[in-house]
């Protein structure tokens, strides 16, 4: 069962809205922003183990904690900030995934340097197999694996998969976007 046919025999409509929110107006789209596309992987990393409804749930304490997913701010957290990190009870409190969080900034802002945006290495790199995609993440961030790899550039519009043919936001996204959708 895809996302899409998930959504309506979801219960109650607190988590109906929740995810239908996340369905309609980002899952799939392409993200222009630097700030925005480093969000979005830190929050992929974290669902690792976790249900996509709690990081959603969550999503709000993880831009506060991470500085409203600025690059250059988190590249440059501390020990203190790491240390305030694995306490907040706002986000999942694993260092790995603090660590991950604040090396893959880093790693972001070598690759701004390097190739002027975030978006501009993945356009650099686009289009490759999931495979080939997970290769270079592995090689490049930190507490990549295949899933969190896959899913990320599923909700981004690298790799297909985000909506079923028959979804309405599927060619919602393919209307904007066809060159990044079913490559």
């Amino acid at each position: 069962m895809s996302y899409c046919s998930a959504i309506p025999n979801m219960q109650p409509e607190e988590r109906k809205a929740l995810h239908t929110n996340y369905h309609d107006n980002h899952y799939g789209f392409p993200i222009h922003d630097d700030n925005e596309l480093f969000g979005r992987l830190i929050l992929e990393i974290n669902q690792a183990g976790l249900s996509w409804e709690t990081i959603l749930k969550k999503e709000e304490g993880f831009r506060k904690a991470y500085a409203n997913f600025d690059v250059n701010t988190v590249a440059n957290f501390t020990e203190a900030d790491r240390e305030r990190l694995l306490q907040d009870a706002g986000i999942i409190r694993n260092k790995l995934k603090v660590n991950a969080a604040i090396e893959n900034a880093k790693t972001i802002l070598d690759i701004q340097k390097e190739f002027g945006s975030f978006e501009k290495w993945l356009e650099h790199h686009h289009p490759k197999t999931k495979a080939e995609w997970i290769k270079l993440f592995k090689k490049t961030f930190k507490f990549t694996g295949g899933e969190i790899v896959g899913e990320f550039l599923m909700s981004i519009g690298y790799l297909p998969g985000a909506h079923d043919a028959s979804c309405a936001i599927h060619a919602k996204i393919l209307k904007s976007n066809p060159k990044w959708v079913n490559q």
